[in-house]
This record gives C-alpha cells, structure tokens and sequence, in this order.
C-alpha cells in the first residue's frame, strides 16, 4: 500500500485590491498630462523614454508632479475622467498644493 500526500489547501486569504494612482506630468512645453498607472514613478519613466503616451512626442515628458492614491482602478478612471475635465489652472492648483508622500511610504518623494 502505498501512503499518498493530499495537499490541503490554507484559507483563502482576504486579497487587498492594489492601489492605482491618478497621476500629471509637465512636458517640456508646460503643458499637463493626466494619466493612471498602478506604479506611477515606472510609467513616468516611460514617458521620459518616449515609450508612454504619443502625447509626449511633440514635447518631452520633464517632471511627475502631481500623485493621487485611488482605491482601485476604477476609481483611478473616474478621478482621472474629473481631473482632465478641469481647466488647467485648476490643474494648476493641484500641482501648487501637492506634496509628496514620504520615503518611508508606497511612493517615494517627488
């Protein structure tokens, strides 16, 4: 008789969904561009590779410098939709009142 192994699966652990983030870079010719990336620092460097978005062939992506933590993607989507339907100096306000989170967080300073 031969001994046979079950493997037994542990509880299903509770998944947290991954953030998303809402994110504005400045191209070189100042204007705005919002976006949404689940690791926006990686996407931002894209952009500066002209990899990211055909925005950024006419001028070059220079700074990320706005950064919003959604709950999901879906809420990324939606702050994303409200953000590029304000004027840009609203944008503008946003950029002027965003600081960045600290070191020790999910996003590294700015």
């Amino acid at each position: 008789m031969t001994d046979t192994a079950v493997a037994i699966d542990p509880a299903p652990e509770t998944v947290t969904p991954k953030p998303w983030f809402v994110y504005l870079v400045r191209a070189a010719n100042g204007s705005l561009y919002c976006g949404i990336s689940d690791d926006p620092h990686k996407r931002f460097a894209k952009h500066q590779s002209g990899k990211g978005a055909r925005f950024f062939f006419s001028s070059p992506a220079v700074a990320l410098v706005y950064v919003e933590a959604c709950r999901d993607k879906g809420e990324a989507l939606r702050q994303e939709r409200l953000i590029k339907k304000l004027r840009k100096s609203a944008k503008e306000v946003l950029v002027a009142n965003f600081v960045p989170s600290s070191p020790s967080s999910s996003l590294t300073a700015l």
